[in-house]
């Protein structure tokens, strides 16, 4: 028979059985707003972390991993150890400093590989800030501020203030939001900052930022590179940390491994940085995909049911058309093309109450945190979703509804018929 009168059966027997249509229907369209929805959130949740994770940490950190040294003692001095038993207990550790050697000329090499976007050399310490009688431990970083704004996005970040104003006032410093708060310090104030050493400086505040993780945001600082070298007493070449910035930060581990061995220190990517994060979000990905699936994979079944039954329900009609002469291949497509329909139908309108579901939790408000920059809850709208979940729709119902389909064909109509 031909496809035209094949299709205008399938239509008679889906008009026929409306309600079971629809509910058919509808398992493919919860089934796939359900996977939007889950997918579209827990990708925006896992992409404001890492872009979280991202920004407070570099690309490629380099620094000089120091290790105490006890294989060497004043026992190395005496030369006469026949005679004389010595032995030296607890030593103690020698006094190295950690910074890097010829910074200037490692960062100048650096910026010569094309996949580098910002590079900038960091003087870090920890701090004592004091406010009048406010005392409060931190850590402060001594950077180029316009190279650094290039690796951690602090442009976004900044909740009172300008990155350039660091610039323009003497001994200026950003506080992190938690910092600020705990000392009560606004734009314009003056902090003291005293060094391990005992050394103090008192800087004016010209900005706060924040990146939404309380470790960060309750103890860091930014001062210029030249502040923080005179806060510590070093001079103008004392360089602690390296911090570098990709185009591409993917091929950050094989960079980092190899300015580790170019340059004889530590270097680690951000994916090393951040190894226990990186775990979880990699959990939470392989749970929605597992969840989403099954989500998909239900609704296939829930077609298989529906046509099993339907394909029960029309016996004798099967039985009558092979004995007017349809063949096992049009009956297949009589069913087939039933599945098919409600397949797409249902994918459609699964796309359309996804993206309603999702648009609706990404205007929900997220409870006000202090320490948290965000508003909404973060979800993505991402195309390779939609296109993903429309295309894994059909392919689910074209496989419930085939194996009916050819077990239509296969029906022996005299048998049906004789009862």
């Amino acid at each position: 028979m031909s496809l035209i009168v094949n299709l205008g059966i399938a239509k008679t027997h889906l008009l026929a059985k409306k309600r079971q249509t629809f509910v058919a229907m509808m398992g493919v369209t919860f089934g796939i707003g359900m996977y939007l929805l889950m997918i579209s959130f827990m990708s925006g949740f896992n992409e404001y972390l890492e872009d979280t994770l991202l920004s407070s940490t570099p690309d490629i950190h380099i620094y000089n991993d120091i290790k105490s040294d006890y294989t060497h003692s004043i026992l190395d001095q005496v030369t006469d150890t026949a005679k004389v038993i010595n032995i030296v207990y607890h030593p103690k550790p020698k006094n190295i400093t950690p910074n890097i050697k010829n910074p200037k000329q490692i960062i100048e090499d650096i910026k010569s590989f094309d996949n580098i976007m910002a590079v900038s050399p960091q003087l870090s310490s920890q701090v004592f800030y004091n406010n009048g009688p406010v005392q409060l431990n931190g850590s402060t970083n001594g950077v180029n501020i316009l190279e650094d704004a290039k690796l951690t996005g602090l442009y976004d970040k900044m909740k009172t203030g300008k990155i350039e104003d660091l610039l323009k006032v003497d001994n200026g410093i950003l506080l992190g939001h938690g910092v600020a708060t705990k000392l009560n310090a606004n734009v314009g104030d003056l902090v003291t900052l005293a060094s391990p050493q005992g050394t103090s400086m008192s800087f004016r505040v010209v900005g706060t930022f924040q990146f939404g993780l309380g470790t960060l945001d309750n103890v860091r600082s930014y001062v210029s590179l030249k502040s923080a070298q005179q806060l510590l007493g070093k001079d103008n070449q004392y360089v602690t940390d390296i911090d570098i910035k990709m185009k591409d930060y993917t091929n950050a581990k094989s960079l980092a491994a190899s300015f580790g061995s170019k340059y004889g220190y530590k270097s680690d990517d951000w994916e090393t940085a951040n190894a226990s994060a990186m775990i979880s979000i990699n959990i939470r990905n392989v749970m929605t995909v597992v969840i989403s699936f099954t989500l998909l994979v239900v609704a296939g079944f829930g077609i298989y049911n529906i046509m099993n039954m339907t394909i029960q329900n029309k016996l004798k009609d099967i039985a009558i058309l092979k004995a007017q002469g349809f063949a096992p291949k049009d009956i297949m497509q009589i069913f087939l093309f039933q599945s098919l329909t409600i397949g797409l139908l249902g994918a459609l309108l699964g796309l359309l109450l996804g993206y309603l579901m999702s648009t609706g939790v990404w205007n929900l408000p997220f409870p006000k945190n202090e320490f948290i920059s965000i508003t909404h809850y973060p979800v993505t709208f991402h195309t390779r979703h939609y296109v993903f979940g429309i295309v894994f729709g059909m392919m689910t119902t074209f496989v419930a509804g085939l194996m009916p389909s050819l077990k239509a064909g296969k029906i022996d109509p005299v048998a049906i018929l004789r009862g």
